[in-house]
C-alpha cells in the first residue's frame, strides 16, 4: 500500500487542534487551582484582620491543603498558632517545612527561627536553647543571642549569660559591660554564701574594672569589707562610690553609718552626706546624716534631728519627713498624738517602696534586676515618694 501525502496534510491541523485544546484544558485547571489557593488566603487574611482566629486558622490549613508547597502559608499559619498559644501545633508546622527537601536556604533559617520562638513561647527553654545556637552565622543570629541571653538570665547561668553577652558586644550590638558586671556580681554573691569569700572578692574586683562607674559592685565589695571586719576598707570603698557614682549613694548610706563609727570616722561621713544632700536630696541620706549626728553629738541629736526633717519639709513636701518630724517632736504621749502617728506611719509606708522605671513593679527593697521584667538597672535609688 503506498503512503498517501495527503493525509500529512489532513492530520497536521488535527494535531495542532488536540494539542490546543489540550493545553486549554491544563490552563483551566491551572487557574482554578491558582484561584482557589489565593481566595482561601485572603479569606484568612480577612479574618486575621477582624481578630477572628479560629475562622482564620481554618483558611489558612485550606489553602495550605489546596497547595502544600506554599511556604507563605505554613509561615502564617504557624505564626497564628503560636498567637494562640498552640505551641504544639505551630511546632509540627515548623518542624514540617525544615524537613522539606526543597527548602531554599532563607526559608530553612526563617523556619528554624520560627521553631525557636515557639520552644521559647512554650517555656521549653532546654530545646529553645538548641533551636536558637543553631542560628549561629545566619540573618538570625543577633535575635537569637539575645533570646539566649534571656534564657540563661532566667536558669541564673551566668557564665554562659557572661560569654554571650561577650560576643555580642565584640559583635557591635551594644555596650554589654554593666550587664557583666552584674553577672560577676551575681557569681561573687553565690561564692559568698558558701563562705568563700576570696573568690567572691577577686570577682566583684574584676566587675569594677569591667564597668568603672557601676555602683553595685562598690557596694558589695563594701559590704563584704564589713562583713570580714574589714570596717577602714568599707569606708574606702563608699568614698570611691560617691566620686564614681553618687546617685547610688543612698542604697549604702545606713551601710557607711555602720562602718564610720566602728572606725571612728564620723564627721568625715557626715561631711561627705551632707555635701551629698545638698546636691541631691534623699530620704536615706538625711536619715544617715541624722544617726551619725546622734552617734557623735548624743544630747542635741534629737533637736538637730527635729531641724533636718524640718529643713527637708521646707525644700520639698514629704509625708515620710513628715512622720520623723513628729516622732522626735516633744509633744508627749497623748493618745491623740500616738493616734496620728500610727494613721501618717500607715500611709507613708507605700511611699518608702522602690518602683522599676520600666514596669512599674513595687517593693520594699531595691533590686538590680527587676523581677516583674527581668531588666536590669531599672529600679532607682530613691523612694517612690521621691520620684
Amino acid at each position: 500500500m503506498e503512503f498517501d501525502p495527503s493525509w500529512i496534510v489532513l492530520g497536521l491541523p488535527l494535531a495542532f487542534a488536540l494539542g490546543w485544546f489540550a493545553s486549554r484544558l491544563d490552563l483551566r485547571q491551572l487557574r482554578e487551582d491558582s484561584r482557589r489557593a489565593p481566595k482561601a488566603y485572603f479569606k484568612g487574611l480577612n479574618y486575621l484582620l477582624n481578630e477572628q482566629q479560629d475562622q482564620a486558622i481554618d483558611a489558612f490549613i485550606e489553602a495550605v491543603q489546596n497547595d502544600p508547597d506554599t511556604t507563605e502559608l505554613h509561615f502564617a499559619l504557624g505564626n497564628l498558632f503560636r498567637r494562640r498559644g498552640e505551641y504544639n501545633r505551630a511546632v509540627r508546622v515548623h518542624e514540617h517545612l525544615l524537613s522539606r527537601g526543597d527548602l531554599g536556604r532563607a526559608d530553612r533559617e526563617r523556619a528554624q527561627h520560627a521553631l525557636a520562638l515557639d520552644f521559647l513561647k512554650a517555656g521549653l527553654l532546654d530545646r529553645a536553647e538548641d533551636a536558637l545556637r543553631r542560628l549561629e552565622r545566619t540573618p538570625f543570629e543577633g535575635q537569637a543571642r539575645m533570646a539566649l541571653l534571656a534564657i540563661y538570665e532566667r536558669s541564673r547561668d551566668w557564665p554562659q549569660a557572661s560569654e554571650i553577652a561577650r560576643r555580642m558586644q565584640a559583635a557591635g550590638q551594644g555596650d554589654f559591660s554593666t550587664r557583666q558586671a552584674h553577672y560577676l556580681c551575681e557569681q561573687a554573691l553565690a561564692h559568698a554564701a558558701r563562705g568563700e569569700l576570696e573568690p567572691a572578692r577577686e570577682l566583684l574586683r574584676e566587675a569594677v574594672a569591667t564597668a568603672p562607674q557601676a555602683a553595685r559592685a562598690r557596694i558589695e565589695l563594701a559590704r563584704l569589707a564589713q562583713r570580714t571586719g574589714d570596717a577602714a576598707t568599707a569606708c574606702r570603698e563608699l568614698e570611691d562610690l560617691a566620686a564614681v557614682a553618687p546617685a547610688a549613694l543612698p542604697l549604702a548610706a545606713a551601710l557607711w553609718v555602720e562602718a564610720a563609727g566602728a572606725v571612728q570616722q564620723e564627721e568625715q561621713a557626715h561631711a561627705l552626706l551632707v555635701r551629698q544632700y545638698e546636691q541631691m536630696p534623699a530620704l536615706d541620706l538625711l536619715q544617715a546624716i541624722v544617726e551619725l549626728e546622734r552617734a557623735m553629738a548624743p544630747a542635741a541629736a534629737a533637736a538637730a534631728g527635729r531641724q533636718w526633717w524640718l529643713r527637708h519639709l521646707e525644700r520639698e513636701p514629704s509625708l515620710v519627713a513628715a512622720t520623723r518630724w513628729l516622732e522626735a517632736e516633744p509633744l508627749g504621749g497623748e493618745p491623740a498624738r500616738t493616734r496620728v502617728l500610727q494613721a501618717l506611719e500607715r500611709a507613708s509606708k507605700p511611699l518608702t517602696r522602690y518602683r522599676c522605671a520600666a514596669c512599674g513593679f513595687e517593693a520594699r527593697q531595691h533590686f538590680w534586676q527587676c523581677p516583674g521584667c527581668q531588666s536590669w538597672d531599672s529600679y532607682p535609688a530613691r523612694r517612690v515618694e521621691e520620684l
